[in-house]
């Protein structure tokens, strides 16, 4: 018999999961659209219900959820669901980012191919969590966004190392809280000079907020859809 330790190894499989959005189509079609991203233990209903007040009205809409699930305690559900949904994990992160971009390329050419979005005219939103996520999908993806936003979030942790990210002409607007816990404004400040090292057309503001969405935010990102169209 032989007692010698075997060593452990460590395989995978490929599995297929499904993915979930909700989409409002616009009066007229193909229209402009605007894709909205949830921040981490929010869902696609919470998006969408955002993206209604900031898109103008001739704009289709698209809220995409998160691949991560997890369940979530009634006392902090925040709303009638007791799970939550999230973009990214440590575990193998460079997965949960190719994920990301393939679910944003096929919800892109999906609502093409439907006649519903104009995909010369497609702008991509995210708070807190998806934020980072979707600068890397932007500028990894170049022409494939006429504009990108990000609401109290960051920028990609490798931003200055990643050879896969390239110059864009999509606009860029960022906006902060400036009394956001997670994002402290004196960092965010710097997103403006980095954020230019790769897209012409970067904006920057902040608002008298913390980590949330605030009327005045909505009242721009209208504004500067409408200036970017």
């Amino acid at each position: 018999m032989n007692n010698e330790t075997k060593p452990v190894m460590e395989r995978s499989l490929n599995a297929q999961i499904r993915l979930y959005y909700d989409v409002q189509a616009a009066p007229r079609s193909p229209a402009p659209l605007l894709i909205g991203l949830h921040g981490y233990g929010a869902y696609k209903a919470q998006m969408m219900r955002e993206a209604q007040e900031m898109a103008p009205k001739h704009f289709a809409l698209a809220s995409l959820q998160g691949f991560h699930q997890h369940l979530k305690e009634p006392k902090e559900s925040g709303g009638p669901l007791r799970f939550g949904f999230g973009w990214l994990s440590n575990f193998r992160p460079e997965e949960s980012v190719a994920v990301h971009h393939q679910a944003l390329l096929d919800l892109i050419a999906t609502l093409t191919t439907e006649g519903i979005a104009d995909p010369s005219r497609v702008f991509l939103l995210g708070f807190s969590q998806s934020c980072a996520l979707n600068y890397r999908f932007a500028f990894s993806h170049p022409g494939s966004l006429r504009g990108v936003i990000g609401i109290c979030g960051g920028i990609p942790g490798d931003w200055e190392t990643n050879e896969n990210y390239k110059r864009t002409e999509a606009a860029v607007f960022h906006l902060a809280g400036s009394l956001d816990p997670f994002y402290p404004i004196d960092h965010v400040r710097r997103y403006e000079r980095q954020l230019s090292t790769r897209a012409d057309l970067v904006q920057l503001k902040s608002y008298e907020a913390k980590h949330e969405i605030v009327p005045a935010m909505r009242d721009d990102i209208r504004q500067w859809l409408m200036q970017h169209l």
